[in-house]
C-alpha cells in the first residue's frame, strides 16, 4: 500500500537493473545533442577531461553521445547523472570531482551562474514545432495587431521563436522575440544596448520600454500533461509576469492554445497563502537546495539574518533533494524555505504529500522583511539573487526602531494578532538555553521542547524521588522466547 511518506514497494520489485535502453536512434544522435556544436567546444578549449552531464530522462542516450564524441575528439569523456540536487544546474562539484576542464549540459537548463569558475556550454535540445498552427492560434487569441506581445519558449522551442515571428510580421507590429540566456563568451563585444535579463531570458527592448508592457505568448508543455504547476519554467513565468497582461500558451506539437490568466491566479494565491504561513511560522527550516549556484552563501547569511530580525528561529538542513519522508522528520519546524535555483525553489510547491508547506524565498521575504513590496515591482521574484545585494529588487531590513516593525498585524489563517517580533540588542548573546521570566521562573526556549510539551506522550517519567530505593536483586536469565524460570514445553 502507497503511503504519503514513503515509495510503493511494489516499486522496488519492479524495478528492471542495467543500462536503460537507448532513446534516440544512432543516425540522430548529430542532430537531436548538436554534436557538431560539442566538438567545437572541446576543441577550442583544448580539453582533455570533458563532463557529459544528462538528466534522468536522457541517460539512456548518455553512452552512446560519450563514445561518439570521444571517437571524434579524443578527449576522454564523463557521464554525471543522479545528481545530488536539480538536474538543470551545472554539477559543478560532479565534475570537479572527476577532474574536469569543461562541462556539457544537455537537456533543460535554470541557466544559473555556477559558483566555480568552469566551461560551460549547453544543449538545450530542438523540438519540432508546428509554425502554421501555432501562428494560427497566435492569431486567434490575439486579434489587435497593434498590441504589445512577447514571443516565449521552453529552452527546446526556442529555435524556432524567430521562424514563428517571421510569419506574424507581416501583421503584427510589436512583437518581441525572447532568447535563452546563455553564458556569453568573455572576449564577446557588442555595440548595442545590453537587452534585459529576466526568467532565464533576454528580451530586447528599445529604449523607453519596458517588459510590463508585454502580454505573453509561451510555446511548449504538451496535451500529456496540460498542468503547468508540473513545469516550473511556466510556473516562474506565470507568477513573475505582470498581473494585468495576457498570457497564453500553446502546444507546439498541436497548436492547441489556451488562456492562463485563471492558472496564473491560482498560483499567485498559493504564493500568498505561502506567505500568510510564513508569517505565523517560529521555527524554519532552511534546505539546502544547491552547492553549485553562484551566491548561495550570501542568500543562506541573509535567510537567517532575515528570520532573525523577524523573531524567528531558523536551522539549516543539507538533506539533498527534498522529499515528504526527508522533511517529516522535523515535526517542530513550522515551515521550510528551499534555497535553490528559480526553477529548484519552484518544483516542490504543487505536491500535497509534504508534511510542512515549501516555500521559495521569495515568500520568506515577503513574510519577514515589513518593508516589502517594493512600490511599482513585482512581488513574485523567483531567484534568491534577486533579493541580494546589487539587484534592482533588493530592499534592506527596516532599521530596529522603525514603526513598521511595530506595525498590527493579523493572521488571515488564525485570525488572531501576531505580536511584534522580540529583537535583541546587538551586544545580547547569540542564543540562549534558558531565559528568565519575571515570576523568577526558568522556561527552555528551545523550538523543540516546546514542540515535545504539545505531546500526549512525552517518554518515559523518572518519578525523581517517589520511588523507594530497594537492593539489587537477580533478574529473569534467557531468551524472551524461553527463560529459564518457565521450563520447558
Amino acid at each position: 500500500m502507497e503511503s504519503t511518506f514513503s515509495s510503493p514497494a511494489e516499486a522496488v520489485l519492479q524495478r528492471e537493473a542495467g543500462a536503460a535502453d537507448l532513446l534516440t536512434p544512432l543516425t540522430d544522435l548529430d542532430r537531436v545533442y548538436e554534436l557538431e556544436r560539442v566538438v567545437g567546444f572541446v576543441r577550442d578549449l583544448g580539453c582533455q577531461r570533458v563532463a557529459l552531464q544528462f538528466p534522468d530522462q536522457l541517460l539512456g542516450d548518455a553512452g552512446a553521445v560519450a563514445t561518439r564524441l570521444e571517437e571524434i575528439t579524443g578527449s576522454k569523456m564523463f557521464i554525471l547523472g543522479d545528481t545530488a540536487y536539480g538536474s538543470c544546474c551545472v554539477d559543478v562539484l560532479g565534475a570537479e570531482q572527476a577532474g574536469a576542464q569543461a562541462l556539457v549540459h544537455f537537456g533543460p537548463a535554470c541557466l544559473s551562474p555556477p559558483a566555480r569558475p568552469l566551461p560551460v556550454t549547453f544543449i538545450l535540445g530542438q523540438r519540432s514545432v508546428a509554425l502554421e498552427l501555432c501562428a494560427k492560434a497566435f492569431e486567434a487569441l490575439s486579434p489587435d495587431p497593434t498590441a504589445p506581445m512577447v514571443l516565449l519558449s521552453e529552452p527546446a522551442c526556442a529555435h524556432a521563436l524567430e521562424a514563428l515571428a517571421t510569419l506574424l510580421r507581416p501583421r503584427y507590429l510589436d512583437l518581441l522575440v525572447s532568447s535563452p540566456a546563455l553564458p556569453l563568451p568573455t572576449d564577446f563585444l557588442n555595440s548595442e544596448p545590453e537587452p534585459l535579463e529576466r526568467f532565464g531570458r533576454r528580451f530586447p527592448l528599445a529604449p523607453g520600454r519596458c517588459l510590463e508592457e508585454f502580454g505573453a505568448f509561451y510555446v511548449g508543455g504538451s496535451e500529456a500533461s496540460p498542468s503547468p504547476d508540473l513545469d516550473p519554467d511556466l510556473s516562474r513565468l506565470l507568477l513573475g509576469w505582470a498581473p494585468g497582461k495576457p498570457f497564453y500558451s500553446c502546444c507546439p506539437d498541436t497548436g492547441q492554445s489556451q488562456d492562463e490568466s485563471v492558472r496564473a491566479g491560482r498560483l499567485r494565491a498559493r504564493r500568498h497563502y505561502l506567505v500568510e504561513k510564513a508569517r505565523d511560522a517560529r521555527v524554519v527550516g532552511v534546505l539546502a537546495g544547491t552547492l553549485g549556484v553562484a551566491r548561495y552563501r550570501e542568500a543562506l547569511a541573509h535567510i537567517r539574518n532575515l528570520t532573525q530580525a523577524a523573531g524567528k528561529r531558523s536551522y539549516v538542513l543539507a538533506l539533498g533533494r527534498p522529499t515528504p519522508a526527508k522533511l517529516a522528520n522535523f515535526p517542530e519546524v513550522d515551515v521550510f524555505v528551499l534555497l535553490a535555483c528559480p526553477l529548484g525553489a519552484l518544483a516542490p510547491q504543487p505536491s500535497g504529500g509534504f508534511f510542512r508547506p515549501v516555500l521559495a524565498p521569495c515568500e520568506l521575504e515577503a513574510a519577514c522583511n515589513p518593508a516589502w513590496p517594493p512600490p511599482g515591482l513585482s512581488p513574485h521574484l523567483t531567484h534568491y539573487a534577486d533579493l541580494l545585494p546589487g539587484s534592482p529588487f533588493h530592499v534592506p531590513l527596516p532599521p530596529p526602531d522603525s514603526e513598521l516593525w511595530d506595525t498590527p498585524d493579523m493572521s488571515l489563517i488564525t485570525g488572531e494578532l501576531r505580536p511584534p517580533p522580540a529583537r535583541k540588542p546587538s551586544n545580547a548573546p547569540e542564543c540562549s538555553a534558558l531565559s528568565p521570566r519575571p515570576q523568577l521562573e526558568l522556561a527552555e526556549s528551545s523550538p523543540a521542547a516546546l514542540f515535545l510539551s504539545t505531546r500526549s506522550w512525552q517518554g518515559l517519567e523518572p518519578r525523581l524521588g517517589q520511588t523507594p530505593v530497594t537492593g539489587a536483586v537477580s533478574g529473569r536469565r534467557g531468551i524472551a522466547i524461553a527463560y529459564e524460570d518457565e521450563g520447558s514445553s
